[in-house]
């Protein structure tokens, strides 16, 4: 048998059930994955709280329900037609609602081999989120020149977006509590604190203007960007996506792709992509880390362990 963690009903972190079921097995084309880890994201919390349960919106989601989108582990199982793989390798990839779990099976397009100098717990928490922040930068056009603000810098996109733009020739200002402030310095971005009066401190750091955005965050972060930057085209949301229309802002969602997370991977290994975890719970304490994610308190990523 395998472990997972199931949804069955919509709510608080407490329906989140630690199942037992039958190992899937891979079809053609696709690779089973021991998971080492898998990474948390608010996207998972929100499918769980049941935000995406009423037709009309960005994205839809039906009961039952896996969750987990990101992943880090060891093939031990190939189908027909798969080249390239075989059982034993480390891998990290993609997949949709199913990294919650013991085994994942996904197609062998979704995956790139785990280089030995990364561990377990970064390679869990680039598919999707460093993923996500390069899809936004590049939907932007970050690059030198540019004053770039980041809303919520210490989360999990943020975190990937503050570096990716700096590497991208970009001078990066990034929202965050004062508590992670020292974090954000670490990654070469000029802090400042949210809430009210948040774009005349970022005016006070930018005298000569913001010229993209990135809202990581929700809430005010797009009422701020668009005060702050001329060009609406030039900001883009990854959370509040109901709204981007109205206001001729982007919606960006996650183009994944191996050239991209090839890349990714490939600047962490090479020690120019940091990735934090700022907190590792078992399989069976899932609920433990939603509680911890829904605090908009993390510094960098929450993951899942697999034994």
């Amino acid at each position: 048998m395998s472990k997972a963690v199931m949804l069955h009903k919509y709510g608080p972190p407490e329906v989140l059930q630690l199942v037992q079921r039958t190992p899937p097995q891979p079809g053609p084309g696709q690779v089973r994955v021991r998971v080492q880890a898998a990474g948390v994201q608010p996207f998972d919390c929100a499918v769980r709280s049941g935000r995406f349960a009423k037709p009309g919106g960005a994205f839809r989601s039906t009961l039952p329900q896996m969750l987990g989108n990101e992943f880090s582990g060891a093939i031990d199982a190939v189908g027909s037609g798969v080249a390239g793989f075989k059982p034993g390798d480390p891998v990290l990839g993609w997949v949709m609602a199913a990294a919650y779990a013991q085994h994942v099976v996904v197609d062998a397009s979704q995956i790139v081999r785990k280089p030995e100098s990364v561990g377990w717990y970064p390679a869990a928490v680039i598919s999707a989120s460093g993923q996500a922040a390069h899809t936004a930068l590049h939907a932007l056009e970050v690059g030198p020149g540019d004053t770039l603000l980041i809303h919520a810098g210490a989360g999990g996109v943020g975190s990937f977006a503050v570096q990716l733009g700096q590497l991208w020739g970009a001078r990066v200002i990034a929202t965050a509590s004062e508590r992670n402030h020292d974090y954000l310095r670490s990654l070469g971005a000029i802090p400042v604190a949210y809430g009210p009066g948040l774009a005349q401190r970022v005016r006070a750091v930018a005298p000569q203007g913001v010229t993209a955005a990135l809202d990581a965050a929700g809430s005010n972060a797009l009422d701020t960007s668009v005060e702050l930057v001329k060009d609406r085209r030039r900001i883009a949301t990854l959370v509040d996506l109901d709204r981007a229309a109205a206001l001729g802002v982007l919606a960006v969602r996650s183009q994944r792709s191996i050239e991209r997370l090839n890349e990714l991977v490939a600047l962490h290994a090479s020690g120019r992509l940091q990735v934090l975890i700022s907190q590792a719970f078992p399989l069976e304490r899932a609920a433990d880390a939603h509680r911890l994610v829904e605090t908009r308190k993390v510094r960098g990523k929450v993951v899942l362990t697999v034994d």
